[in-house]
Order: structure tokens, then C-alpha cells, then sequence
């Protein structure tokens, strides 16, 4: 017998039985989608009843009173995170796979997620953790098409071309595996909804049976996400509520470096960020980004182009930013960015115009940040407007200059945190002289080859670089 199903929207969580093209609760459209009822407990007769009868307005039907221990009488410890070998996703994880979490991935199609959960598995499985990969988009011979391509042996490891959830959930308990992967959530669903795979209800619930299956069991499972077009995984914001790590993929399809972002974790550092080359064996791991990143500036010097560097979590990460300002073609000129905020532009465009005398009203303007990292940090403000300057002026920075700040709407550069970590690190990459802000100059700094100058605003540091 299939259970009932109620259509709950998404905005308000009114409940309604039966489908309606706009809510009674909140008047929205098209926000109704199926899912499960919750089951309703038999009441019982005797005493138990009565008491539940008795207590029927504080409790609710079927309410029980359970006892509530304290914090310090919690007994128990962290279990042993599973270690993948697999370095920068290890790292970006908080050390490794934790027993009984749900982490989900995603990213754009093609970006490389099936990729790295195929080579996890392998390498789980050749360390003696057993897995069991779930493909629900592919068939068994594309998946070993793919394996057979990596530098890592696959051959051992479980594969189930399944969509189905009950039978996912009873082949998983049979076979106890240590971490289930599957790929993806938007292609599994459950007999008990009508809908069809890969809408609201059929995600959400779905989501939620397996975070119960992997608490349950100690289970690690890791679920794949499509994204929708605004970047975002398709399917409820409540699918990211469940999960305990949301893990990005990012980067240009046409290039070959990949990053991969935490935005949650509930089991280590938010915002890390790790890095892949992508290769025709698979995804390798890049141990020093900000090498990577600067590699192609050797020997090169050019106007338009400056060096800051950003913390993404807890790594320092050195970044090129370039920028491009020609006379404009047409009657509105161009504001186009990669890798920077649209709207953290515009205002700096008109910082640059108030406070430095730079009129960027008959030029377009480009900007781009190498290597397909999202500059999302306030520290990386002054390097946007030292290269945007440097292409109006046509000047190239000194060799070796690195940039760190934030610029405030005076045109004033404002201090930033951990300059001290983003100082060794640059020290570490060869730069010679860092442009800061003039009240976070460090009074001592022993050992350190490199000049670390104070700027108080924008008009200072142009002079000094440019005129």
C-alpha cells in the first residue's frame, strides 16, 4: 500500500491535499510540491492513553516525555575521519571523511565531480574501506570506461546502476560499506511519491532518508548535486540545511584547473578551498596553489595586472588580477568581471572617479581574476583598483609587488586581517615589496627580506607608482 503524500509550499510549508497552482497560505505561485506525510502513532488503550489524553494540549498526540541529560554527562568521542589520499580534498573536508556525515557536491555538468568520488572510491577501497558507488546517471560500462582512465586502479571497487531508493538503501545495509557514494540525488526516488525524479519533493525526501540511513549507521555518504543556471544546487535550500558539508566545484570547463570550495562543514573549517589540475587521468592535486597561479608572470611585464593575496579558510593564497580599460566603441561602455563581484566594480569604478581622478565614463572595462578563483575577500580591493590604474596609466607595477587591502568609499585603504600569514606567504613566492594599509605597517618584522609600505588611500599609491 503507498503511503499518503501531502503538497507542502515551499515558501510559507503550508500544507495542502492536493495540488493547486497557488498557495492558501501565502498567495504565491507554483510553490506546492509532493512529499510524505508523516505517519499518525496508533493511540493506545490503559493508562497509556489516558496519560497521553491528559497530556494532549502540552504534548500533542503521541507526545512522550524522555529524559534530558546534561552536556558533561555526554559520553563518547570524535570518531577517526576516514583518510582518502587524496590531498586537497582531504584538506578541504577538515582532514578527512567523517563516519556517518552526508556531504554534497556541486558543480557545474562536466566540471569533474563523478571524476574525484570515483577516484575517493578507489583509493577508499585499495586502503581497506569499503565503499559502494551508486550511479543513477550512467550505465556500469561508463563508469568503467571512466575508471579504466585513471591513475588510480578502480577495478575493486562495488558498483549499483540503481535509482531506486529502497533497493539503494537495502543493498547499502546488506553490504555495510563505509562510505556510499551517489550520483547523482536528482536521479534517485522513492516509491512512496508519485512525483518524478528530481523534483522537490522526490530530492528533499530522499536527501533526508539517507542523512537518517548514514546517522543510523555510521555510514559516510556523499551525494552528488546538480546545479541549477544561476550556479546554486537544483532542488530545495533545505537539501543544503540537511546535508553536514556542502562542497563547489568551480572553474572554466575549457581550462584545466578546478577548485573546490567548501561553503559548509560542520566537522571543520568553512571557505576552504582546494585545487586541482585537471588531467586525462583524472583530477590531481595542486599542493601549492599560489605557485600555480603565478606561474605564467615569470619574465612578464605588463600594465594592468597586480598581485594580492586572499585567506581562503585557513591557507594564504597569492592571486593575479588583471584588468583592462580601452576607449569604449559603442555609447554605453562594458563593465565586464570574471572572478570579482559586478557590483564591488561599479563601486570601485566610482571610488577611482571621486577620490583618484580617474574617469572610467568613456572606457570599457575588464577584469579578470587567473585561474577561475572567485575573489570574494575585501583584502583583494586594492589590488582590483592598482591594476585598473595601471591600465589607464599604462604603467606596469615593480617587480615583485603585491598589493593588500580594502578600500573604503573615501578612497582611504583600510586594514585587513592575518596581514602577517599573507605577508609570509608572499615572502615565500619571491615578492619583494607589499603595499598595505598605513595603520597595519608591522613594527617588527624579524628575518623578512621584503618592504612592507603603508599607504593611507588610492591618491598616495598612484602617485608613488605611477607619476
Amino acid at each position: 500500500m503507498k503511503a499518503k503524500s501531502v503538497y507542502r509550499c515551499t515558501d510559507c510549508g503550508a500544507e495542502s491535499l492536493r495540488w493547486a497552482g497557488r498557495c492558501e497560505g501565502c498567495g504565491e505561485w507554483n510553490t506546492l510540491v509532493e512529499e510524505a506525510a508523516a505517519a499518525k502513532p496508533v493511540a493506545g488503550k490503559g493508562a497509556g492513553a489516558a496519560r497521553r489524553r491528559a497530556g494532549a494540549t502540552a504534548l500533542g498526540d503521541g507526545g512522550s516525555v524522555r529524559e534530558t541529560p546534561r552536556l558533561r554527562d555526554v559520553r563518547g568521542e570524535e570518531s577517526q575521519r576516514l583518510r582518502t589520499g587524496l590531498g586537497e580534498f582531504d584538506f578541504v573536508l577538515g582532514g578527512g571523511v567523517v563516519p556517518g556525515a552526508m556531504v554534497l557536491i556541486g558543480g557545474e555538468p562536466g566540471i569533474g565531480k563523478s571524476t574525484i568520488l570515483l577516484q575517493v572510491a578507489a583509493l577508499l577501497e585499495g586502503a581497506g574501506h569499503r565503499t559502494l558507488y551508486v550511479s543513477g546517471e550512467e550505465s556500469p560500462l561508463q563508469v568503467k570506461l571512466r575508471a579504466d582512465r585513471l591513475q588510480v586502479d578502480a577495478g575493486s571497487v562495488p558498483l549499483l546502476g540503481e535509482t531506486n531508493l529502497e533497493t539503494i538503501l537495502a543493498t547499502a545495509a546488506d553490504a555495510a560499506p563505509a562510505v556510499l557514494i551517489v550520483d547523482s540525488i536528482q536521479t534517485v526516488f522513492t516509491g512512496d511519491l508519485e512525483g518524478a525524479p528530481g523534483n522537490v519533493g522526490q530530492v528533499r525526501e530522499c536527501a533526508a532518508r539517507l542523512m537518517r540511513f548514514a546517522k543510523e549507521s555510521g555510514t559516510a555518504v556523499l551525494v552528488v548535486g546538480h546545479v541549477t543556471k544561476g550556479g546554486g544546487i537544483a532542488g530545495p535550500k533545505t537539501l543544503e540545511h540537511i546535508v553536514d558539508t556542502v562542497l563547489y566545484f568551480e572553474g572554466e570547463g575549457t581550462g584545466d584547473h578546478r577548485v573546490l570550495r567548501a561553503t559548509k562543514n560542520r566537522f571543520g573549517s568553512v571557505d576552504e578551498l582546494g585545487v586541482f589540475r585537471m588531467t586525462p587521468q583524472g583530477l590531481v592535486a595542486v599542493d601549492d596553489p599560489s605557485a600555480l597561479f603565478l606561474g605564467d608572470r615569470d619574465g612578464v611585464r605588463a600594465s594592468g595586472s597586480a598581485v594580492t593575496c586572499l585567506i581562503e579558510g585557513t591557507r594564504p593564497m597569492l592571486l593575479e588580477v588583471q584588468g583592462l580599460a580601452a576607449k569604449a566603441g559603442f555609447g554605453t561602455p562594458q563593465r565586464v568581471s570574471t572572478g570579482y563581484d559586478g557590483r564591488r566594480l561599479a563601486l570601485l569604478l566610482a571610488v577611482l572617479d571621486k577620490r583618484a581622478g580617474l574617469s572610467f565614463a568613456t572606457l570599457d572595462v575588464f577584469l579578470n581574476v587567473v585561474g577561475g578563483v572567485r575573489l570574494q575577500e575585501p583584502a583583494g580591493d586594492l589590488a582590483v583598483a592598482v591594476a585598473l590604474a595601471s591600465s589607464v596609466y599604462d604603467r606596469a607595477l615593480p617587480t615583485g609587488a603585491v598589493c593588500i587591502g580594502e578600500v573604503g568609499l573615501a578612497g582611504e585603504v583600510r586594514p585587513v586581517s592575518q596581514l602577517d600569514r599573507r605577508l609570509a606567504e608572499a615572502e615565500k613566492l619571491g615578492m619583494q615589496v607589499a603595499y598595505v594599509a598605513e595603520r597595519s605597517v608591522p613594527k617588527r618584522r624579524s628575518s623578512s627580506s621584503m618592504t612592507v609600505r603603508g599607504v593611507p588611500d588610492l591618491g598616495a599609491l598612484f602617485r608613488e607608482l605611477f607619476r
